[in-house]
């Protein structure tokens, strides 16, 4: 089978000035075009751009040990967050994952409620002060300073908020310029020291110093408060062997969730406020469950079961807005996936949760914001890989209930108290670097509701 060329392919640079200028256009353009399969040229690199679910399972579960993350991206994605658990391959992997896993068991999450929620009253107490003065919040910057709060205080025992913006920012170029390396890979070696390259290695050695600085404190006084999540990492041990993590994988582990972390987390609640504001309906609903569920008191962790509704606001928000939007890897076996489609060894592969969460075969009205399709009823029969916002397979993101924990308490204790509302006829527009963010930002006014 010679699968059709993803559109918008141009002499020399192939598919790849299509994916650096419009890749969710071309994206969503190639599954209208090609149908569940779409072959794609970039300079040096061949591949297949896979649409359906049962694909995406075939690569990321069936396949898994025949894909690596030798990829372009997963090259640039390094120069910042190491070899830790997103960007390293094989044993090493598996002895990491193997170390990590105890650190992120739901209980232990679950303990990190509590200071999760005490944070988020801080923010609310800014949104307060916003609202009676009828001031414009940036929603995402406020989530980004938010969840980047939650993960210096829980993983490195920092009081982050004075220092806050400038780490946002660093975050914000140092993920800009990935990208840029990634879309454009004629740009000169980070050794090289031209004034762009000076200013990335500068912003990556201030967050790999603030991190080690944390490491080392937590190391020298285990008992000292705070950096609970740190002290896990450092206590933990792999199961078979009895091993721990040296320092330089703790700040690869610890950078990688830092970093990408909190990045993640604060872009999906964004676009949560986003969707709240432009479908009321499904904004009382959430405050309906909150108000029913929680009264007047404080969220908890145990409260997370409890709030399915804010859970299925998250749920719809992670189909159309999944901050990781794109996955490649690269295929070192060739892997027959049936009808003659067979990806040849050494070429790439990828698979976009954005276009599939969009397949018109298995989302009716694609585009619509509709919480209640993950209702149990509606969500049978649905493909598992249909929805794969945190990957699938060996590889799921290791911190998926840690972030949909924090998502849910954070929504729930803010969504109580106030309704957000856009600007006269803004309309919210993805912008995909390494995650997909709201371009330059979002602009809100958040009103306090009566009861609060």
């Amino acid at each position: 089978m010679h699968a059709p060329q993803l559109p918008g392919s141009v002499p020399i640079l192939k598919n790849l000035y299509a994916m650096r200028t419009q890749p969710l256009a071309t994206l969503s353009r190639g599954l209208r075009e090609c149908g569940d399969v779409a072959y794609v040229e970039f300079p040096g690199h061949a591949g297949h751009m896979l649409f359906h679910p049962d694909h995406v399972r075939a690569i990321l579960v069936d396949n898994a040990k025949r894909i690596s993350k030798s990829t372009p991206g997963f090259a640039a994605l390094r120069l910042l967050l190491g070899n830790g658990l997103v960007t390293s391959d094989g044993a090493f992997w598996l002895r990491q994952r193997r170390i990590a896993q105890p650190a992120f068991h739901r209980a232990k999450i679950y303990a990190l409620g509590a200071r999760m929620v005490e944070l988020t009253e801080r923010t609310a107490d800014e949104w307060r002060r916003a609202a009676e003065s009828n001031s414009t919040i940036d929603v995402a910057d406020s989530m980004m300073h938010l969840t980047l709060r939650i993960v210096s205080d829980t993983m490195l025992a920092l009081d982050i908020d004075k220092d806050a913006a400038e780490v946002g920012r660093s975050i914000t170029f140092l993920l800009h310029e990935l990208n840029e390396r990634i879309v454009r890979p004629f740009l000169p070696p980070l050794s090289w020291p031209t004034p762009r390259n000076q200013r990335f290695n500068a912003a990556r050695d201030h967050l790999q110093a603030i991190i080690a600085k944390a490491i080392r404190d937590k190391r020298a006084n285990p008992d000292s408060k705070g950096g609970d999540f740190l002290r896990m990492l450092i206590d933990a041990r792999d199961e078979e062997t009895g091993e721990a993590m040296d320092d330089k994988q703790l700040l690869d582990e610890v950078g990688t969730i830092f970093a990408a972390g909190h990045e993640t987390t604060a872009n999906l609640l964004a676009w949560a406020w986003s969707w709240l504001a432009r479908f009321p309906a499904a904004r009382r609903a959430l405050q309906r469950e909150l108000d029913e569920v929680l009264g007047d008191r404080a969220a908890t962790a145990d409260d997370y079961p409890k709030l399915p509704y804010t859970r299925m606001v998250l749920s719809e928000t992670l189909r159309l807005c999944p901050p990781a939007w794109f996955i490649s890897r690269r295929v070192e076996q060739s892997i027959d996936l049936g009808e003659g489609l067979v990806l040849p060894e050494k070429s790439l592969v990828f698979v976009s949760p954005y276009v599939t969460h969009r397949h018109p075969r298995y989302w009716p009205d694609p585009e619509g914001f509709d919480p209640e399709r993950f209702t149990e009823a509606r969500s049978e029969g649905r493909p598992t890989f249909a929805y794969f916002p945190f990957g699938g397979g060996p590889r799921k993101c290791i911190g998926d209930t840690f972030a949909l924990v924090e998502a849910t308490l954070i929504l729930a204790t803010l969504a109580r108290r106030f309704e957000p509302s856009l600007p006269v006829g803004a309309v919210p527009v993805p912008e995909p670097v390494i995650t997909l963010r709201p371009r330059g930002g979002l602009p809100m006014v958040m009103r306090q509701r009566a009861s609060s």
